[in-house]
């Protein structure tokens, strides 16, 4: 696959947001906006009726696009081949199907989900969890141990299912009920986004299109009777796939406009050298400073503060993109476009479903989240283009390079040798106020990090 390393900051971002966001401390040390808008402390129950974002609901979102951006990058070379569509389908659903057994399985592999009172046993077994996980997604590049990492691979399988068919989990068998549900949706995205990209490779508008039929099916489905509610409620497989889940549509299919566009820029060559680098960097971070705006006003719930605010930012950025080269930035004003037309069209639907929420997510959620994503790639491109913000960039792609260690290696790895060490007597004890709240999931994120960079650094990636 063809790497863009703001696409891959941008996952790298948005995983270890997400680590961070689960490793902080909880209860009433942190304020409501270091949380779920929907899950708010001191007792983080789930409250739908709660309007708003926090930077936690925009991890999932950005992840997503950055799953959708990837699909072209990964499928380009076949695409040039113009390859039969029956291999496509055979990708697509490989991926699902290692996607759904990954959510399964590091699901069951946590020491909590074994026992209620997790020993040392349930530790080591999550740690030999992560092992078994190398095995069964790490591919060699030696040609010599090729045929050895083969067998490995299918010994790691089995010996996977062996233990999710032995072991009890809190006394109970092995359920397919129970898994990472934000693995699984991303496994259905997966499927249907490469699908739907490569039916429809040459004709974005058509891409675009399917979008309004996947809303018409949402909304006719509330009526009882109709048949839109039953295909809303159809599933061969409950626990493996749902229609509900196909809304994240609505974030996947920008993302692949954002990939064909980076695929383009590469094969033209037409961003760099930068003609202007103070406009780059004024423009970098006034993308990121329209995310941080729109995500504390429509917490606070300024509403028409917000969209006047961002409609003055969105100018100046019109501005001051249409003053760079416009041959060299092409991409960059797509971007620009894209990211303008669906923050705005999320904005106009806040008001729709009770305001903007992550759970249960509404149409302004995908739309505004799918328009802060271009800007925070915009915003990664220009932040690489300087010596010392492209350190930070390049930081964030060695982890967004190797999201699938990054997301089990806190559960599966660190947790249980923080447990079996002592060490977790240092982090439970970190509550006594927000700033040692915040620093105790910055500390486990931080370690996460250099879990993953250790990886992705050996060449280990872990791929479906």
């Amino acid at each position: 696959m063809k790497r863009n390393q703001s696409l891959d900051a941008l996952r790298g971002f948005a995983i270890l947001a997400m680590v961070l966001s689960g490793s902080i401390a909880f209860g009433d040390v942190l304020p409501a906006w270091m949380y779920h808008a929907q899950v708010p402390p001191p007792n983080h129950t789930f409250d739908p009726t709660l309007p708003g974002i926090t930077w936690v609901d925009l991890v999932f979102p950005f992840f997503l696009f950055s799953m959708g951006a990837a699909i072209p990058l990964s499928l380009d070379r076949y695409a040039k081949q113009d390859g039969p569509w029956t291999a496509v389908l055979f990708t697509a659903a490989r991926r699902y199907v290692l996607l759904t057994f990954f959510a399964l399985f590091t699901f069951h592999m946590r020491a909590w989900v074994i026992s209620g009172a997790p020993g040392t046993q349930e530790y080591l077994l999550s740690i030999l969890g992560f092992i078994l996980l190398f095995f069964q997604f790490y591919e060699t590049k030696q040609e010599r141990y090729y045929q050895l990492f083969r067998l490995l691979k299918v010994a790691a399988f089995l010996i996977a299912v062996a233990l999710l068919y032995f072991l009890s989990f809190n006394g109970k068998p092995f359920s397919l009920e129970k898994s990472d549900i934000i693995i699984l949706v991303l496994g259905n995205m997966a499927f249907f986004g490469t699908l739907i990209w490569w039916f429809t490779r040459y004709r974005p508008m058509l891409r675009i299109g399917i979008l309004p039929f996947v809303m018409a099916v949402f909304l006719g489905g509330k009526e009882s009777g109709s048949w839109n509610e039953t295909l809303f409620q159809f599933s061969p497989m409950v626990w493996a796939y749902k229609f509900y889940y196909l809304k994240y549509l609505f974030i996947i299919i920008p993302g692949t406009m954002a990939g064909e566009w980076l695929l383009r820029a590469a094969v033209q060559k037409t961003e760099t050298p930068v003609t202007d680098y103070k406009r780059m960097a004024v423009i970098s971070i006034l993308s990121f400073s329209l995310v941080i705006l729109n995500v504390a006003l429509l917490f606070s719930r300024y509403l028409v503060m917000n969209l006047l605010i961002t409609v003055v930012v969105l100018t100046i950025l019109g501005f001051l993109l249409r003053s760079i080269n416009k041959r060299q930035h092409l991409m960059l004003q797509r971007f620009f476009r894209a990211g303008v037309y669906l923050l705005l069209l999320g904005l106009f639907f806040e008001a729709y479903e009770g305001g903007i929420k992550k759970d249960f997510s509404t149409y302004s959620y995908y739309f505004v989240t799918s328009g802060l994503a271009f800007f925070m790639l915009i915003g990664f491109h220009g932040l690489q283009l300087f010596q010392s913000s492209g350190r930070l960039t390049h930081y964030l792609s060695l982890n967004g390079r190797n999201p699938m260690v990054a997301y089990v290696a806190g559960n599966l790895l660190l947790l249980p040798l923080l447990h079996l060490t002592g060490g977790i007597t240092l982090f439970e004890s970190m509550n006594s106020n927000a700033w040692i709240g915040f620093l105790r999931g910055a500390l486990f994120t931080g370690i996460v990090s250099l879990i993953t960079i250790f990886f992705t650094q050996r060449k280990w990636f872990w791929k479906t």
